[in-house]
Parts: structure tokens; sequence; C-alpha cells
């Protein structure tokens, strides 16, 4: 009796030391931080508290939140409290120069205009018009102001970049004017814009360019250029020669561009070249991208949807690529040390050319299961599986560069040029990972556009442009790792298994476009009026090979579900030991200590 009211007593006391503990460590220790996740995503990067410890002035944060109606969502209330405790340490680093207010915007009440009036977004939750607010409003001491008018939680991965990227234009209202020059409609209205103008509008000021560069222009960027004026060339030339940044986007097959149509020959734009043309720049700075070659990567290929027939199949595409950290990223560049992935399109390759001083740093590079594909291999009538089914490995290539160092001028007999200067040029070997389609999926808010990215394009653009223009404190921001944790082991298994099969299945296809090609030719010889003609062992020929076309197409497709099974088989077993092993160690670890404990009682 003694031993159960001790072991109750016991059990009442800990429970209490429990919650004393709790209630003590939420009083008093609301600053300690114990961040064990994989990229720290709880603990703010070096960028970011540079740009607090830089702040110059007071910045008034107010934080809308509507307490009552967030205790009542679930799938919300968390993020709320995280978006909270991620302002309370902004302003614990900050120190004076951040003023946060947590104001909740009740119904009907003086905070709820407020609100309103900063443009904070309020959602209502239900028949009584009563609104859920969670944004944010800043202001600096010059009455600046920038919002978040609602925190939505697919953006969760990017809290602090938005955070932090909100203080620093307040803090640094002039923002680096950046040049835009392209022949692609990637700055059209507002509605049809690509969304990487939106995305670059936040941070610098963005001027599209015709044929002349303005004075005040601090970096030059280059979309596809193509069809250039020797004046406009001219003026590139004496910009990057003055000391002047520049980032081009050059493309040996441009999907993004629509050539010009021509009514009288529809098939005049099917044809046209889709590739950009500063090689005379190029040349001048000792660098090529390979004329009429695309490049594709097995190892980063992404598999596509395409119609064959009357069915859609899924097909491996080598020019389509999903670059990553581990093989594609040049991880002592501050550009791309902290990319998760980019997805590039139809690429080039960029090679040295020339007798020239500069010098070529690689930024995006293939894997060395990579070759070059004739540009004649792709478009409308292109038979994209065919791709990979011919792939020959030849090596690795450069798809992004910095190129630095000493360069002559392309106009030497123009007298008030500048003829030879250092140079800081970034060259891109594509022009589609600008488009939409390939980093970034588009919602519509409250009538407002906005982006869920799902590859770091747009990031990567950015960190270029302001490392061109010197910043980057916002770059490490920037490169916060994904909470996402993908199977990586899993998709390399998949892309081995595919390997083994699929020389058989070429072998396999071979033989079936022979039996076709066999099969037609007889049933041509029949339709041709010669039927009298063919004897009976024609006619058991034409059965046979029909016979075999069959027989061929169910061994292919015994293949094609054996690869799909062996796939889903490794993938089954890496989630086994990834999810399933730990629990069931644990449980048998537990079992055997009570067993373990029961006999030692019993002894």
């Amino acid at each position: 009796m003694n031993k159960k009211i001790l072991t109750t007593s016991g059990f009442l006391m800990a429970i209490a030391l429990l919650l004393a503990v709790n209630i003590i460590s939420n009083t008093t220790l609301t600053s300690a931080r114990l961040d064990l996740t994989d990229n720290k995503l709880y603990t703010l990067s070096q960028g970011t508290k540079n740009i607090l410890a830089s702040l110059e002035e007071p910045i008034t944060l107010r934080f809308y939140l509507s307490k009552k109606l967030a205790s009542g969502l679930p799938a919300i209330s968390h993020y709320t409290l995280r978006v909270r405790e991620l302002l309370e340490e902004y302003q614990r680093l900050a120190g004076n120069n951040i003023n946060l207010h947590i104001i909740d915007p009740e119904p009907f009440s003086e905070a709820e205009d407020s609100a309103e009036g900063y443009g904070i977004q309020g959602v209502p939750v239900d028949n009584s018009n009563t609104k859920f607010y969670f944004g944010l409003a800043a202001t600096n001491s010059t009455d600046d102001e920038k919002v978040i008018a609602f925190f939505s939680p697919n953006r969760e991965e990017f809290l602090e970049y938005d955070l932090t990227q909100l203080i620093y234009q307040l803090n640094n209202t002039k923002k680096t004017v950046v040049g835009l020059m392209s022949s692609l409609p990637i700055q059209a209205d507002r509605d049809s814009s690509w969304m990487i103008v939106d995305h670059l509008s936040q941070l610098f000021e963005i001027r599209k360019l015709k044929t002349e560069i303005d004075e005040d222009v601090d970096v030059l960027m280059l979309v596809h250029p193509k069809d250039l004026s020797d004046d406009t060339l001219y003026a590139i030339d004496q910009f990057v020669l003055k000391g002047g940044k520049a980032i081009v986007f050059a493309d040996p097959y441009s999907e993004a561009y629509k050539p010009p149509t021509d009514p009288k020959n529809p098939l005049a734009a099917m044809q046209a070249s889709r590739n950009s043309d500063l090689n005379k720049l190029f040349d001048a700075w000792g660098i090529e991208i390979v004329a009429e070659k695309v490049i594709g990567d097995l190892r980063a290929a992404k598999k596509v949807q395409m119609q064959k027939g009357n069915s859609a199949i899924v097909v491996t595409y080598p020019v389509w690529m999903d670059l990553n950290a581990k093989h594609n990223f040049n991880q002592s560049d501050i550009i791309t040390a902290k990319l998760d992935n980019m997805i590039l399109a139809t690429p080039g390759a960029i090679v040295k050319k020339g007798d020239v001083a500069t010098k070529i740093i690689p930024l995006i590079e293939t894997s060395n299961i990579a070759m070059k594909i004739d540009v004649k291999k792709l478009g409308m009538f292109s038979q994209p599986e065919d791709l990979a089914r011919d792939f020959k490995q030849e090596g690795k290539f450069t798809l992004a560069a910095r190129v630095i160092g000493k360069a002559k001028t392309a106009f030497p007999d123009n007298k008030d040029s500048v003829k030879e200067a250092e140079i800081n040029v970034i060259v891109v070997a594509d022009t589609d990972l600008l488009e939409d389609k390939f980093w970034v999926r588009v919602q519509n808010l409250f009538g407002q556009r906005l982006a869920m990215p799902h590859a770091a394009n747009a990031t990567f653009v950015s960190n270029a442009l302001d490392n061109l223009s010197g910043s980057t404190d916002l770059i490490s921001v920037r490169n916060r790792g994904s909470s996402t944790r993908p199977f990586i082991k899993v998709a390399q298994i998949q892309q081995y298994a595919e390997i083994r099969f699929r020389e058989k299945e070429k072998q396999l296809q071979a033989r079936l476009e022979q039996a076709e090609q066999k099969l037609n030719s007889l049933q041509s010889d029949k339709q041709g009026g010669n039927e009298l003609m063919l004897n009976i062992q024609q006619q058991q020929e034409i059965e046979r090979f029909r016979q075999q076309k069959i027989k061929i197409r169910k061994e292919l497709r015994n293949v094609q579900h054996a690869l799909q099974k062996d796939i889903e088989r490794l993938e089954t077993q890496m989630m086994f030991f990834n999810i399933g092993l730990m629990p069931i160690l644990i449980g048998f670890l537990g079992l055997w200590f009570g067993m373990s404990s029961r006999r030692r009682r019993k002894n």
C-alpha cells in the first residue's frame, strides 16, 4: 500500500515539476534558441543579421493578427506563432532600430480601420462579415511603406527572405538600376509580364531599354540578344569596357522565342532560327556558345508527358534539366553556393574561344553524363523519346559562367572607343530558365498574382544582379534551404534502373519497326491491285508478321512494366529504411528492455 502511495505521489510530483518547468521556461527563457533542423531553418542567416546591424534609422513593424480567430484555425495557428516569434527575434537583434507592435484588429475597431488603411487583406471566416487579419505593415522615418498583405502558409520557407527584403528596402530606398534589353516578351503589361520581372522589381529598378543604355544604369541585363544593330552592339561593348556590369542570357535554341509569322508561308516560323546572336562581342570577350547545339544531361533529365497516337506517355527528356547543388553548382561562388535546384531548358555550352586574356569561371555545369544534341532534333516534328534512346555520354559542359579579365573592344576602328579594359560579365547559355513554366506556379490571391517557386531560377538571377551591383547580404537570406526533403537516393536509383532497361527497349523498338515496315510493304502490294498474285505463302507471311508485331509489342510492354515495378520496389525499400525501420528498432528495443527488467525483478 505504501509503495502505491509513493508511486502515485511521485507521478503527481513529476507532472507538477513538468508544468513548473514549462511555465518558468516560457517566461524566463524566451530568447533561448536550439535549432536542430538540417538547414537551420529557424536560425536567422548571417545576411539578415548584417542587414539588421546596418540599420541607420528606426523601422516600425505593425503586425496585424486576429488572435482569437487564429486559435480556431488549426491549419494556420501554428504558422501565426512562428511569424510572431520570428518578428520578435528581429526586434531582439536590431534593438531600438526596430519597433514591433502586435495589433489585434477586432471587428469594427480602430485597429481594423488601420489594417485596412495599410492594405492588410482581411479574409472572411464566416457569414457575419468577420475577417481574419494576418499581415504586416512596415514604415521608416520618412514614411515609406512596405506591406505583406497576408502571410500565406504556402510561402513559409521564404518567410525570412520576405521579412528581410522588406526591411532592406526600407533601409535602402535608392534601388540599383537594372537596364533590361530583350527580344522576348519578358516585360509586357502588368498582368502578362513574366514573374521574373515582378520578382526583380521588388529589389531593383527595372528599366526597359531599346537601343541605347542610360548613363545611370548600374547593371545591364541582356535577354536573347538578336538582330541588334552595330550602334547597339557598340553601346554594349563600351558600357562593359568602361566598368559597367552585365549579365547576358543567350541561347542556341530559345523555346520562349516566337519567330514572326508569314501568312503566305506558315511553315517559315517553324523553321526559323531560334538562336541568340552576340557573337561579335563574345569574340572580343574570348567566349563562344556552341552554335546549333543544345546540351542534354541524362542524370538531370526531367520526365515529360507527351502525346503519342491516342495515348499519353512519359519520356525522359535530357534537354530539360533539373539541376541540383550536389552535381551542378559552383559551391565556392556566392551566387550559386546555396542554391537548391534550377530548371534549364535546351541550354547551350559556353567554351573558350581565341587568344584572349579573359578567364571563364563556371557557375553552373552539367554532370559528366551529358552530350551535345543538334537543334534539328528539336521542334514540332521531333521525337523526344529518341533523345534518351540515342544518348551517348560526352562529358561535362559549362552552362553559366563568369567572364572576367582584360578584353579588347569589338570596334577597334572607332577612334573614340575604349580599346581595352578589365571586364566583369556573367553569361548564361539559356533564356528559357526565365519563363514562368520552368520555375514558378502562379496563384491569384485576392486579385494579386502570388508566385510559388518550385526552382531557384529567380534566386540565381537576383543573386547575380546583387553580386554585380555590390550587394551580398540578401543573397545568403535568399539561399536558405527548403524544408522539403525529397528522396534523392530513390531518384538516382530510378535513373540507374532506367539505364539498364533502355538498351533492351531500344532493341525491341528496332525489331518492331522492321516488322511494321515489312508488314506495310506486303500490305501495300495487296492494296496495289496485286491480290491475285499473292499466293497462300504470302498471305501466311502477312499473318506471321502480324503475330510477330503483336509479340514484340507485348515484350516491349513487359520491359516497361518491369522497369516501373523495379522503380516502385526500390522506392518502397528506401521509404521503409527512411521511415519505418527506426520505429521498429525502437519497438524491439523497448520490448527487450521490458523483458530484461522483468527477468531482473524475478531474479
